[in-house]
């Protein structure tokens, strides 16, 4: 390998940033992140407050996708085609989730996903990195057959030159304390010499067996330390900090929650009176969860917000980063609601939710940089 190659940073374009997750992986892989393009203007405050905190030249394009134009874009940055080393992104997920209705194609969130492609052919980027929830591999076209959209977007990056890999990774299995499953697609051009991971981390049950595993990482060992100071309490105090370390609990959710052992959910616990449990199914296992210390945690998610596993309070967006992965200086904006729900933009816990772990993005990225470097590209 040419010693200059390995040492040098490449470049990158980051579509559909959110709150700049996977960015954080990819640059301390070795990549310079030249652009983000993001629609949502929280996100995009957070994308920018860190750019300058990091003195980045970076630049922050809040814009709907569809209506940038890669040419003009490759203009922008004063990059040719094929210059790029890396065009990565994760595309808004709803319409492939298991979780929601699976419009697929037929919801325009869908469409979304093609705009990689979109851009992936002007632009002529060496590799290509897409994330996105697992259940792109079963989503259909209307009236189609399951697995049909996956095979379409392959299709058309197999179309303008590209070989793809892709592979289901959960986020605990690299050492992130999170259940958090995803799937990736690397494609190269040409021949595509990538090689995914193996896991480093298991449950405690399996680390004793031929391969030596790490237990897995329980989110106790990773939000130590942020309970002094405590946090603010949203309404009650106001509230300065830059750490979003922020407490947004109502006093209803906390007498409910204090009923719920660790490790354990509010509809579980059957002894209660159905004033307590109200509106709770047994498959509510996601709602006034605890998690628990010495466990990963489960998927976070834009629909609810976890409990702390002992104090009797939702857990703050710093608590929600710490399990994510980023790093303890990163800065987010926007709101911190004490309700989830629908709202056009993002508030900062679902910030983080909506985001690739930095450290399954950085373990990725040094992947592609090290195939790039060994092919001198």
């Amino acid at each position: 390998m040419d010693v200059m190659a390995k040492g040098k940073r490449r470049k990158a374009i980051s579509l559909f940033s959110g709150a700049g997750g996977m960015d954080i992986g990819i640059r301390e892989a070795g990549f310079d992140v030249l652009a983000e393009i993001e629609l949502d203007e929280h996100c995009c405050a957070t994308l920018r407050a860190n750019a300058e905190r990091q003195h980045s030249a970076t630049r922050v394009y809040q814009a709907d996708i569809r209506a940038i134009e890669p040419a003009a874009l490759l203009r922008d940055l004063q990059l040719e085609k094929g210059e790029a080393d890396l065009l990565f992104g994760g595309p808004p997920c709803q319409s492939f989730s298991l979780a929601g209705k699976r419009l697929g194609l037929t919801d325009e969130r869908g469409a979304l996903l093609f705009e990689m492609i979109r851009f992936a052919k002007t632009i002529e980027p060496k590799a290509i990195l897409l994330e996105q929830v697992k259940g792109l591999l079963s989503s259909k076209t209307r009236g189609g057959r399951r697995g049909e959209v996956f095979e379409k977007f392959l299709s058309e990056l197999e179309g303008i030159g590209y070989t793809p890999k892709w592979r289901v990774l959960r986020a605990a299995d690299y050492g992130v304390p999170q259940l958090r499953e995803r799937l990736f697609v690397i494609a190269a051009r040409g021949r595509n010499g990538f090689a995914f991971p193996e896991r480093t981390h298991a449950p405690v049950e399996e680390c004793h067996g031929l391969f030596r595993y790490e237990p897995y990482v329980g989110i106790g060992e990773v939000i130590a330390g942020l309970g002094r100071p405590a946090p603010k309490v949203h309404g009650k105090t106001p509230y300065e900090r830059t750490d979003s370390h922020v407490d947004v609990t109502p006093a209803r959710d906390r007498e409910r929650i204090a009923r719920v052992p660790e490790g354990s959910y509010l509809a579980a616990q059957t002894h209660l009176g159905e004033e307590l449990r109200r509106g709770l199914s047994p498959k509510d296992t996601t709602k006034y969860l605890r998690l628990h210390r010495k466990r990963p945690s489960n998927t976070l998610r834009c629909g609810e917000i976890f409990y702390h596993p002992t104090e009797d309070r939702y857990l703050t967006p710093r608590e929600y980063m710490r399990i994510h992965g980023y790093p303890d200086d990163y800065l987010l904006k926007g709101p911190i609601r004490s309700r989830t729900g629908s709202a056009r933009n993002l508030d900062q816990h679902r910030q983080v939710a909506n985001s690739v772990p930095p450290p399954l993005a950085r373990m990725l990225g040094q992947r592609i940089k090290r195939l790039l470097d060994e092919q001198n590209a």
